[in-house]
This record gives structure tokens, C-alpha cells and sequence, in this order.
């Protein structure tokens, strides 16, 4: 706002750069312009101060859809003023010489006009359409055709007014319906948890049951290897007890052909001795026999020898040695 100070009866008005000030004296504009100071008499004076700083304006208008469901529609609508001294001639801008302030509220009423053709653009747009078409359409919809119609609407241009931008934060129904469009939603995302929860619990089960027959068939396996090793087992063991069978077969087949060599060399021994003994003289078997029997004496505890026993062997002696 303008500041106002006051010298004796002259008074002094400065206003900001964004502000564009009128001033009329005796019915006549006498100077207007941007950021003006000045000294000024007040009799016969009028001020006019107009911001030419951007502004927004938040609006929430309620209106009914095709289908008879209410809609609510938050946003916000920015504008600035192009025309000062044209709008000024339309709204009251005008100040008081001795505070520096407004004589009426004209942002509320400039506001009023600006919401009210706003509110008239969205409920045309949301009466065209059912509830869930503009849900489906969301909030870019409905900033266009709001934005379009403020833009294109003379009422604005032709008092100096300029829309720069139009946002929409959200299009809503009421809670009622807002719970009862989410339900099926909700329910659809709860199958889809639950379908998935009863895959990641199949494919556990799946998982299982692969590991259950990855070891039953380790197990089979090595119950395979076990059988193949033992069979390898009992066969080497037959075989080693062959070979020991054969080896005390082959050495008892030698130790019999050792043994039988032994007695036919000492028959053999025995036979030719005999063969011997039969070609003999007596006298000489007698010397063989006493020979044999010298070699035993030690052994000989007492002999008894009686003339029956070499009475015959002398005279046989003795009959030798006179044929000779």
C-alpha cells in the first residue's frame, strides 16, 4: 500500500514500484504511473492505487456430475492486472488521502469475478460427464477447460485483467463414494496379494518338494554306489579267498610231491640197499649187522649172546676158509 505523511496542510504519497497510483485533482487525472511520489493537497483530491504484482486466487466449488454424484474441485487461479487506469474505471481502487488505504476491499471483489466464471466453467464441465469419467480424466482435464474458458472469456480483457495460470489439485466425490469406488480396487489388489502369496507358498511347496526328490534320489544313488561297492567288496574277498585256496592247494601239492619224492628216494634207497643184502655173503651181513650194532652200544643197556646164536654163522666161517 501507499504511504501518506503529512507537513502542515501539504501531504506527501509514496507507493511501491509494483503498484500503479491515479491521481485526480478537481475531477481530472493530473499524473498516474508506477512507484510515483509526491506532495499533494488533499481538498479536491482523489487517489487511486492499483498492484500490478501477480496474484493467485484459491477456489473450491462443488457441483453435480452427469449421474447425479456430487464433485468437488480444488485449485488455484493466477491473474495480474495489464490495464490499471481500465480497471480502475470498473472496480473501485481508491485510497484514503489521510491512511493511504482502501476505501473498499477491490481484490475480493475482482476475486468474486474471477471465481465465479471459474465455478461456472467447472460445473458446465462436470455436469457433461459421469463420476467416473472425470475421476478416469483426472485434474488435467478440468485445468484445461477452466483455464480455456477464463482465457477466452472478454469479460477479463475488457477491463484489463489477464489470466496467466490455472492449476487443479484435485478432483473429489464425496467419502461415501470415494470408499465405495475404492472397494473394488481394494479388493481387486487383495486378490492380487493373496494370488500372490499363494504362488510364493506354491513355489515354496514346489521348492520342497524338488528338494525332498533331489535327496530321496542322492539317497537311491548312493544306496546304488553302496551295493555296487559292496558287491566289488564280496567279489574281491571271493577272489582273494580263491587265490588263497589255490595257493594252499598249490603248496600243499608241492609239499605231497616233496614228500613223495622223499619216500620214493628212500624206497628206492631201501630197495637198492635190499637188492644189496641179498648178493651178501652171510659173513659179510654179519659184519653189517655187528657194525650197525657197534654204532648203538651207547644205546645198549646189556646183549646176551648165546653159542645158538653164532655157533651156525662159524662153522659157516670155517667152511669157507678150508674150500679156499
Amino acid at each position: 500500500m501507499a504511504t501518506i505523511s503529512s507537513l502542515l496542510f501539504a501531504r506527501h504519497l509514496r507507493a511501491e514500484p509494483t503498484s500503479h497510483v491515479l491521481f485526480w485533482k478537481d475531477g481530472a487525472l493530473k499524473r498516474e504511473g508506477r512507484g510515483l511520489a509526491f506532495w499533494f493537497l488533499p481538498l479536491g483530491t482523489s487517489l487511486a492505487e492499483v498492484p500490478l504484482d501477480d496474484r493467485e486466487i484459491t477456489f473450491c466449488f462443488r457441483a453435480r456430475s452427469r449421474d447425479f454424484q456430487d464433485v468437488t474441485v480444488n485449485g488455484v487461479i493466477g491473474y495480474r492486472i495489464t490495464d490499471p487506469a481500465l480497471l480502475a474505471r470498473h472496480i473501485d481502487f481508491s485510497i484514503d488521502p489521510a491512511s493511504g488505504g482502501w476505501n473498499e476491499e477491490p481484490l475480493d471483489r475482482l476475486a468474486g469475478l474471477v471465481t465465479s466464471l471459474a465455478q461456472q466453467l467447472a460445473s458446465t464441465a462436470i455436469a457433461k460427464k459421469p463420476l467416473t469419467a472425470l475421476l478416469d480424466e483426472g485434474v488435467g482435464a478440468m485445468r484445461d477447460a477452466i483455464h480455456e474458458g477464463l482465457t477466452t472469456d472478454r469479460a477479463f480483457s475488457s477491463i484489463g485483467v489477464e489470466i496467466g495460470s490455472t492449476r487443479v489439485s484435485s478432483i473429489a466425490p464425496t467419502p461415501e463414494m470415494e470408499q465405495a469406488l475404492q472397494m473394488p480396487t481394494r479388493e481387486k489388489i487383495q486378490q492380487s496379494a493373496d494370488e500372490a502369496t499363494f504362488q510364493r507358498r506354491a513355489l515354496a511347496v514346489e521348492k520342497e518338494r524338488a528338494i525332498a526328490e533331489n535327496e530321496l534320489a542322492n539317497q537311491i544313488e548312493l544306496a546304488k554306489r553302496q551295493e555296487v561297492l559292496i558287491g566289488q567288496a564280496t567279489q574281491n574277498k571271493r577272489l582273494e579267498a580263491e587265490a588263497a585256496a589255490r595257493n594252499v592247494r598249490i603248496n600243499a601239492e608241492a609239499k605231497a610231491d616233496d614228500i613223495r619224492l622223499v619216500e620214493e628216494a628212500k624206497v628206492g634207497a631201501e630197495r637198492a640197499r635190499m637188492e644189496i643184502y641179498k648178493v651178501l655173503p652171510p659173513e659179510a651181513l654179519l659184519g653189517l649187522a655187528a657194525r650197525d650194532l657197534a654204532g648203538k652200544l651207547q644205546t645198549i643197556g646189556h646183549l646176551s649172546l648165546g653159542g645158538d646164536s653164532l655157533t651156525p654163522l662159524l662153522e659157516q666161517l670155517l667152511r669157507k676158509k678150508a674150500s679156499t
